[in-house]
Parts: structure tokens; C-alpha cells; sequence
């Protein structure tokens, strides 16, 4: 039987033409608006282990074609709400692995 984890990764490109990956943790769908938990890949070993472990909320937007793309938010109030449950279903997913 294959166990194999599989993470799901997503490409960014900031505005300086950049390219960052990062590995999509969790996604919460609230009042038909999807928001997406990000962490960093790196790519240098050391440099994950002396990373901060911060992660990323954004949310998905349809651009004027009709493209998922992804936004920073700035409503300070949703991004504690959002981050606040991103971290009770963490929680709730390690006590799962942990049984």
C-alpha cells in the first residue's frame, strides 16, 4: 500500500517577477469566498529549518478573465478570524495523526 504524502504546491510570482513556492496547508471556504493556509518551500534545507514556521492567508479571487489569483488581505479583524480557525483545524488534524 502506498502511504506516500503528495504536498500540494503552488507557484507565486511577486511583483518584482520572483518566483515563490509554497505548499497549501489547508483552504476554508466562508461566505462564498475561499482562503488558502501557504507555507514556504525552500529550497536549501537550512533555510527551512531556520525559518520562522509563519504561514500565509490569502485569498482567491477571479481576475477580470475570469483567473484564479491570489490576494493578500487587509482586514486585519478577518485575517485573526481565518487564522484563528486555520489553527484549530491544524490542532485538530495533528491530535487525528496522533490516535
Amino acid at each position: 500500500m502506498d502511504n506516500e504524502f503528495t504536498p500540494d504546491l503552488i507557484t507565486l510570482i511577486d511583483e518584482e517577477n520572483n518566483e515563490h513556492t509554497f505548499e497549501i496547508l489547508d483552504k476554508i471556504v466562508e461566505d462564498d469566498n475561499e482562503y488558502l493556509a501557504l507555507y514556504p518551500v525552500f529550497d536549501n534545507a537550512e533555510d527551512s529549518v531556520n525559518d520562522s514556521g509563519e504561514y500565509y492567508i490569502m485569498e482567491v479571487i477571479l481576475n477580470d478573465d475570469g483567473e484564479e489569483e491570489l490576494a493578500e488581505l487587509d482586514d486585519e479583524d478577518l485575517l485573526d478570524r481565518l487564522a484563528q480557525q486555520f489553527e484549530e483545524r491544524f490542532a485538530s488534524m495533528f491530535d487525528d495523526e496522533d490516535e
